[in-house]
Order: C-alpha cells, then sequence, then structure tokens
C-alpha cells in the first residue's frame, strides 16, 4: 500500500498552487481555479491543494474533509539535492524556516507556503527502515 493522494488546504488556492508549480517545480496536471489544484508527483502519487471552505461542505459528491491550522508535507529529494534546493528557494525569496539533521543520516529543511502550510524537504531517511 502507498499513499496515492494528499491535500493540503489554502483560502488562496491559486496563489498557492503557484509556490507549488513555480517554486518546486511540481507538475500541475490543469489550471488550479478558486476552488482546487492539482499536481502529479514523481512517484506518480497526486497532491491537492482544496480551499477549505468548499472542501468541508456538506452534500459534494464525495465525503467533506477539511483541517484547521496548518498542514504539513514532506517531499523528498534527490541524494545530494538539499543544498540545491535551499540555493534555489532562497532565489525565489523563500524564508528558510528550519534546517534539521536526523539520527539515521536524512537532512530537512522546512519552508512555509503561502497558505501557512508546512512544507518539508527531505534527503534521505528520517526513519529507521
Amino acid at each position: 500500500m502507498r499513499v496515492y493522494e494528499t491535500v493540503l488546504y489554502a483560502e488562496d488556492v491559486v496563489g498557492t498552487a503557484g509556490f507549488y508549480a513555480d517554486v518546486l517545480g511540481l507538475r500541475q496536471l490543469r489550471e488550479a481555479d478558486e476552488t482546487s489544484a492539482v499536481f502529479r508527483l514523481a512517484d506518480n502519487g497526486v497532491l491537492l491543494i482544496f480551499e477549505p471552505k468548499r472542501a468541508g461542505a456538506p452534500g459534494r459528491i464525495v465525503p467533506s474533509h477539511g483541517a484547521i491550522g496548518p498542514g504539513h508535507i514532506a517531499l523528498s529529494v534527490e541524494p545530494e539535492g538539499l543544498e540545491t534546493w535551499a540555493g534555489r528557494l532562497r532565489e525565489q525569496g523563500v524564508e528558510i524556516e528550519h534546517e534539521h539533521e536526523w539520527a539515521p543520516g536524512g537532512r530537512s529543511l522546512y519552508v512555509r507556503d503561502p497558505a501557512g502550510n508546512s512544507v518539508e524537504l527531505v534527503e534521505g531517511e528520517v526513519w529507521p527502515p
């Protein structure tokens, strides 16, 4: 079993989608609108960005869902790629909130998307196998 899709929530879906497309370089599957944005990840998983009030409304074709407060996503980057990402993010004016080295040997850096969600870029392993 693997994660097929995950959802982050944003009041400004289009602005937040721009971060994932332009800054992180994720492939958008269709143009973002005020309701949602859809991205395909390298492992064929899907990242969805939903406007929280609409996603939580009853009567949708799928069960309503949502979250309160900032969410979190961790994206794996290529080995030896974290320094490149750090430079790219700084060039784009994105503040690196935290950098961390993990006991199993992995490293992470954390930034915030425009909606305030925590975005972690992971190099190596942060969890024991």
